[in-house]
């Protein structure tokens, strides 16, 4: 892991004169400070706040209004700990900055329900200042301890600065025009990474100066996970609670608390541990960290929040309509699954990892499933698409066993005197 110390202390002439970067190595420079746990706070109100749309909704237009609206929210925060990474959050200065952007994330989420209604300036100001405001206050903080990253933010602060004019124009709009330019806005925001963020007359920035801490960045996207998953428990006690309590809806109960444990265990059992460990000893992260830790988690918290309100809605009505399943709910319970199972594919590929088959195999089985939904009630699809999940579970130890490096194979055998 490359050591800030050694990265371009003292070069800059403007900027914050303290240092407020993180120095050193090992576990404790890395560590994830409580400031950093408190700023995450906000955002378990925002994933549910995304949730309770789609319940309350359950239309392809809000579905699509949710994955915008829920891409800003997870960019905003990945944004955010990427700052957190090179500066030091227990620093007076960072703590501030932090929690000036917990005031703003908590005004913008409780827009999120009526973002595309009446509070769009409450949403789109907010995400603006935060993204701009960080930027800046990093470009500040970095210009005399770390001239070289700097200079890229500088870079970041160009592309969000086109990205916010079309957040800010889309308030002022209405319908599919705000739709349309909140969809460009977001997608400059996924362009920037990946162009490294070129900008005429500064080129491109080289990724190996990105000193990620590995240990840091996968512990702050391990945390955001369950901050997710939390939120599906969430959802699920408040659904149960408000049904009357039956066969049915204990079983219903059972399965949405089933499904939870099992994308736990699709993650931290199986993938987490060895991607941690691979992202750490990487000597040039930059890249690892921008695709497997930046973009990649977004799949996996779709899958979850949009199983968290599958789940809601199957205790709502289990039974469905005549022992059928209708296509929104049938929609919901298999693409949650498939979108949930592919995220982990493509996580342990940009880990080191090779593709999965039993991933991939799972994607096309819960897929496959939505074609039940005549014949069964949400009740049995629901339960069907965990006995797929604990099925791709139990295919990927058994061939993580088989393959295991240090799995002796059976030689002649020989018979005793």
């Amino acid at each position: 892991m490359t050591d800030l110390t050694r990265l371009g202390t003292g070069g800059g002439r403007r900027g914050m004169r303290s240092d407020v970067l993180r120095h050193g190595a090992g576990e404790d420079s890395s560590r994830v400070g409580y400031i950093e746990l408190f700023f995450d706070l906000v955002f378990v109100f925002a994933v549910t706040q995304l949730s309770h749309m789609l319940i309350h909704h359950t239309d392809g237009r809000t579905l699509v209004q949710t994955l915008v609206l829920g891409w800003a929210v997870w960019w905003l925060w990945i944004d955010t700990t990427w700052v957190t990474n090179w500066l030091d959050p227990d620093k007076v200065p960072v703590r501030t900055m932090l929690l000036v952007l917990m005031l703003l994330g908590l005004l913008m989420s409780s827009a999120i329900p009526e973002a595309f209604e009446d509070k769009a300036l409450l949403f789109a100001i907010p995400y603006v200042l935060i993204q701009l405001g960080r930027t800046l206050f990093t470009v500040f903080a970095m210009g005399r301890h770390w001239p070289e990253n700097a200079y890229n933010f500088r870079r970041i602060t160009v592309w969000l600065t086109v990205s916010g004019g079309f957040w800010i124009a889309g308030a002022f709009v209405d319908g599919n025009e705000r739709l349309v330019l909140w969809v460009v806005a977001a997608l400059i925001d996924v362009a920037g990474p990946r162009a490294l963020f070129w900008v005429p007359f500064m080129g491109a920035t080289d990724p190996s100066t990105w000193a990620v801490r590995g240990t840091h960045m996968a512990e702050r996207v391990a945390l955001f996970l369950i901050i997710s998953l939390g939120e599906s428990i969430i959802v699920t006690g408040s659904a149960f609670a408000a049904t009357e309590v039956s066969v049915t809806t204990i079983l219903a109960f059972l399965a949405a608390f089933v499904s939870t444990v099992l994308m736990w265990l699709l993650f931290f059992d199986r993938s987490e541990r060895r991607a941690t460990e691979f992202f750490a000893a990487q000597k040039d992260p930059g890249m690892v960290a921008q695709t497997a830790y930046t973009y990649v988690p977004y799949l996996l918290i779709v899958g979850i929040v949009l199983t968290a309100v599958a789940d809601a809605l199957v205790l709502a009505h289990p039974l469905g309509e005549e022992g059928s399943t209708d296509a929104w709910t049938a929609g919901l319970v298999c693409g949650a699954s498939a979108v949930y199972l592919l995220g982990n594919a493509l996580f342990r590929r940009t880990t080191g990892g090779r593709w999965s088959v039993t991933h991939l195999l799972g994607v096309v089985a819960v897929l496959a499933a939505f074609l039940l939904r005549p014949v069964v009630t949400p009740l049995t699809l629901n339960w069907v698409s965990n006995l797929l999940l604990a099925a791709v579970i139990a295919g990927d130890v058994a061939l993580a066993r088989r393959t295991a490096p240090g799995r002796r194979k059976p030689g002649p055998r020989r018979d005793r005197a």
